[in-house]
């Protein structure tokens, strides 16, 4: 038997089991959901909440992935790294849609993390509740200056082994290369005195890009980088820069 005929046998095997699992999502995701979604509603005022409730939104980001066929690679070394790291901030690449599930399924439990996001995710009543919960940052992009505010307060205000995750490029990059970075985790890096994770994202735009609504199956992976420092004594433009070139270099290698 020819590889080509293996592939096409185990394409075929594997297909009963994704119209499976994509009958489940429909028929349960749902209602699983909604009730993630009214938890916070319900004990957000209870003692250790915060923590318990991370985990279950990491837990149904990691079933989510697997309903839709889609497994995330990370090492087990990275995997330690994460586990291990502290006052730092996180900054991955943004590819598409798929990134922050890929993210809450590779970080072990031992290294938290929350995201920030833009103030107008958090105007529903119900996501509010919840954002609150898992300690989202609310980023008004509309006022430069302010979202440095609030964004260096809150990484101030964290404990040693909680970051803040950013998308230096902003949006979603639209190209085959990585966008152009902002200042803004340079800017928090110095004002802070963490260092800054990089975390390199491929092949999730494989299979989410942009103007499809369900995503192909497949495989993500995710790849930590050294901690990168920032030289107060240089032009934050030359950070930016520096940092951009380690994480584009990571990114070229796949």
């Amino acid at each position: 038997m020819t590889d080509t005929s293996v592939s096409r046998n185990a394409a075929t095997a594997s297909a009963p089991v994704r119209l499976i699992k994509r009958v489940v999502l429909v028929l349960i995701g749902p209602f699983y959901f909604l009730f993630i979604a009214f938890v916070p509603l319900l004990c957000a005022r209870r003692r250790g909440f915060r923590g318990w409730y991370w985990r279950l939104v990491k837990r149904a980001c990691s079933r989510l992935l697997l309903l839709l066929g889609i497994r995330v690679e990370i090492t087990e070394a990275e995997r330690a790294a994460l586990a291990q790291d502290r006052d730092s901030i996180i900054v991955i690449n943004h590819r598409s849609h798929l990134d922050g599930f890929a993210l809450m399924d590779a970080v072990p439990d031992a290294k938290w993390f929350t995201f920030a996001a833009k103030k107008e995710l958090c105007r529903h009543p119900l996501l509010r509740t919840g954002f609150t919960g898992a300690g989202l940052v609310e980023i008004d992009r509309k006022n430069g200056s302010l979202a440095m505010e609030t964004l260096g307060a809150a990484v101030r205000e964290m404990p040693a082994r909680r970051s803040v995750v950013l998308f230096p490029e902003g949006t979603r990059a639209r190209g085959e290369s990585l966008g152009t970075f902002k200042a803004g985790a340079v800017l928090a890096a110095r004002d802070s005195g963490r260092s800054i994770r990089p975390i390199v994202i491929h092949a999730s735009d494989r299979l989410l890009p942009r103007g499809r609504f369900l995503p192909k199956g497949g495989v993500i992976r995710v790849e930590v980088l050294e901690p990168f420092v920032c030289d107060p004594a240089a032009p934050v433009d030359a950070d930016v820069a520096r940092l951009r070139a380690a994480m584009l270099a990571a990114f070229d290698r796949a």
